[in-house]
């Protein structure tokens, strides 16, 4: 399975934009037999890049929401109610969890916002990445396949609700921090996505969506998906209003543009931004508020500071 890595890497790479150093990193941890953490804010391809490696591998991806309600039974299993009743204990009565799932078939047990999983429910996955078997009461030993691995992630940015992962768990896990993309994948990733032949609203999209990152008034930005959503509602209520897009090459600054196209972008900017940047505790002003501050940097300030003279 993991004999041509460099095969893998070609037919994965051609799958996702600009993760070169991620992809050879977590296809090395992954090859040798590590379990990995992958620490980001989300949208930046995680899950993607996994999903592509356990395609080209043939294994199984055993999806896990890291939450207060992932107790060690819903991790692990239980026996079925109604057939203990008519049964009794046995291994027959057991139904498996997706830890034993992904440990049975040598899948990838993936396991998103991870420190938001219950300590007790850690440990227990601690045991299997410890030893590869887990020991369930009235079932037995579970052996894990070869293949199986731990893939965590979480969100830096998010604190609340988390916990702190404790020392025992960090130790048996490589750790590989993803950040955005630059503004030239994500362009490319948006103009994929969309399937939108449209340079000047990729870019306005793409720079807008990055400006909620770096913005003093907001904790945790928008992610790419923003930018992604943000181009299709415009290019949507451009339609509506019979507003043409400007055919423009896009990444250059924005100058001159018409009233009426700026002014559909600030109603898809609200759209589609609004709900998903979070704003710093102290800042008194709304979603909507800080992100037409951003609209007009975008729009008018920036392009009057990149002026000539």
């Amino acid at each position: 399975m993991r004999d041509d890595l460099t095969g893998v890497r070609e037919k994965v790479a051609a799958r996702v934009v600009g993760r070169e150093r991620e992809l050879d990193l977590l296809l090395a941890a992954v090859a040798a037999g590590r379990d990995v953490l992958l620490e980001g804010p989300p949208g930046t391809s995680k899950s993607t890049i996994l999903a592509a490696i356990t395609a080209e591998w043939d294994v199984p991806m055993v999806f896990v929401e890291g939450n207060a309600d992932l107790t060690p039974t819903r991790l692990v299993g239980h026996h079925s109610p109604a057939r203990v009743l008519r049964e009794d204990y046995s291994a027959e009565t057991f139904v498996p969890g997706p830890l034993l799932e992904a440990m049975r078939e040598g899948g990838f047990l993936y396991v998103e916002e991870f420190n938001r999983a219950p300590e007790d429910t850690l440990n227990t996955l601690l045991t299997a990445m410890a030893e590869r078997r887990i020991a369930v009461p009235r079932v037995g030993t579970v052996e894990a396949a070869p293949s199986f691995r731990v893939v965590a992630t979480m969100n830096p940015y998010d604190t609340i609700g988390t916990t702190r992962l404790s020392t025992s768990v960090s130790d048996r896990l490589c750790r590989l921090a993803v950040d955005y993309q630059d503004a030239e994948a994500e362009r490319a990733i948006v103009a994929a996505r969309t399937d939108l032949d449209l340079p000047r609203l990729v870019a306005d999209a793409v720079g807008l969506t990055r400006a909620t990152r770096g913005h003093e008034a907001i904790r945790q930005g928008s992610s790419v998906r923003g930018a992604i959503d943000l181009a299709l509602v415009v290019e949507r209520l451009a339609r509506l209003r019979s507003v043409p897009i400007p055919d423009d090459p896009g990444a250059t600054p924005p100058r001159g543009l018409p009233d009426d196209y700026t002014g559909l972008v600030l109603d898809g900017l609200l759209l589609a931004l609004s709900g998903r940047v979070h704003l710093d505790e102290v800042v008194e002003a709304t979603p909507e508020q800080v992100l037409r501050t951003i609209w007009e940097s975008w729009f008018v300030l920036d392009p009057a500071r990149a002026e000539p003279g």
